[in-house]
């Protein structure tokens, strides 16, 4: 597939100038593999801090190539997949604190868009978590109720009566609602950054991919097809194409996802749907669905089936039954888009630590710094992360340096071919529970 074709945002985004590769060698003081919302974010956070110094971004493809320009585009306070999850795996302390820096992390998108001029259609509009089946809804009060005995704010369960007044369909009995949610296109935000940081100084390098990478006293050396860097510190800012990463492999693994996105709805469907205030939808299944509005109008849905493959298998972005499925379950939840034309369908890998928790920390000594493990909820996570890695890297002490995900133990996905089972054997379960929670 080619990188032009990933996404309707990057197919939408118009002339596009791609950097050019590394060629001949470069001697920088920090060296970024990974052109997405991770490294953007860290180098821009890197110069903020430290003007003077050196730092160049490795892209293998072109910059939002990746989960960056392929997302919803939900700058959202989501950390892994819900609290429960989180308190299960690190408690109630850590899990309160791991959603005050998600609040943190939305807000700093819209402050990064604001104070940087960035043109990628930024909505603040809100979050409805939608309950579609009475298990549904007594699993969105629960975490909302676990919420509240956290000291958690701004999270609301809203009746049937007051949702159908925002947004309507037949299948929904209520919901959880949350005004700190915003809505962006991914590929604009991503590239919009890439023209932020060039004018700090950082050197963005497309088609640029690592080939090798060998560490000795003085310095890391990062071989590429016509080049090498020669770096003090490095970030492996590769989330799901981490899998591809020796040290890294088994730290998390890609869980395809998948996308459609309509032709621009009629005036009269818009009506029938209302959804005035064009607020980020998801509903409370496992295998999630999640839906907004783009600004023309058109329904952006995706979710439901996931794939994954076997080792490190990273071409599966066409799924043309998850694809049907998606195009048949618009139907279902609005009628009056049933049939309705599709403009654009593509997939992207999500990056699924085995504890569904992301991920900062060393590997291999002090010198290099990853981050992985946004389960599908990176837009804001990753804009955040980008400032913490950034305060490792120039040795600073804060709350976001000391979080509880920072160098935690992270839990191995099985070898192949156990974890290829391991994966089917997730996504049967949470198949089975969605039958469960779904049945007539």
């Amino acid at each position: 597939m080619k990188a032009s074709t990933t996404s309707f945002w990057l197919t939408q985004y118009g002339p596009y100038q791609e950097g050019a590769p590394l060629s001949g060698a470069l001697d920088v003081d920090v060296a970024i593999i990974g052109g997405g919302f991770t490294g953007l974010s860290t180098a821009y956070h890197l110069k903020k801090q430290e003007p003077g110094l050196k730092v160049a971004i490795l892209e293998a493809e072109i910059v939002g190539y990746g989960a960056s320009g392929r997302n919803g585009g939900f700058a959202m306070t989501l950390f892994g997949v819900n609290f429960g999850y989180t308190k299960l795996f690190h408690g109630r302390e850590h899990t309160r604190q791991a959603h005050h820096y998600m609040e943190r992390a939305v807000d700093l998108v819209g402050e990064l868009v604001k104070d940087n001029a960035i043109d990628c259609d930024y909505e603040l509009t809100g979050f409805l978590r939608v309950a579609t089946t009475p298990a549904y809804e007594r699993r969105i009060k629960g975490e909302i109720e676990l919420a509240k005995s956290f000291g958690l704010t701004g999270i609301d369960w809203i009746d049937k009566q007051a949702l159908a007044a925002e947004v309507r369909s037949p299948t929904y009995l209520g919901a959880w609602w949350e005004p700190r949610c915003a809505l962006v296109n991914p590929a604009k935000l991503a590239r919009g950054m890439k023209r932020v940081v060039e004018t700090l100084g950082v050197q963005v390098f497309e088609h640029t991919p690592m080939a090798e990478l060998r560490r000795t006293k003085d310095a890391l050396h990062i071989k590429t097809p016509a080049g090498e860097v020669h770096a003090k510190k490095l970030v492996l800012a590769t989330n799901g194409y981490s899998r591809l990463i020796p040290g890294l492999e088994r730290k998390q693994v890609p869980f395809f996802t998948h996308i459609v996105v309509t032709a621009p709805l009629t005036p009269a469907q818009l009506n029938e749907i209302g959804w005035q205030h064009r607020q980020g939808i998801e509903d409370a299944r496992n295998l999630v669905h999640y839906y907004r509005l783009t600004p023309d109008n058109r329904l952006l849905m995706g979710g439901n089936l996931v794939t994954v493959g076997y080792g490190d298998e990273m071409n599966l972005d066409d799924s043309p039954a998850a694809f049907a499925q998606l195009d048949h379950d618009i139907g279902e939840i609005f009628p009056c888009l049933a049939g309705h034309p599709i403009a654009a369908r593509w997939g992207g890998p999500a990056s699924v630590p085995m504890d569904l928790v992301p991920a900062i920390g060393h590997v291999g000594d002090e010198r290099v710094i990853y981050s992985l493990g946004c389960v599908g909820h990176g837009v804001s996570l990753t804009h955040l992360n980008g400032k913490t890695i950034a305060e490792l890297l120039t040795g600073r002490k804060s709350e976001l340096t000391e979080m509880f995900f920072v160098d935690r133990k992270v839990m191995p996905w099985p070898p192949e071919p156990l974890g290829f089972l391991a994966k089917r054997a997730a996504i049967g379960y949470a198949t089975a529970e969605d039958w469960w929670n779904e049945r007539a």
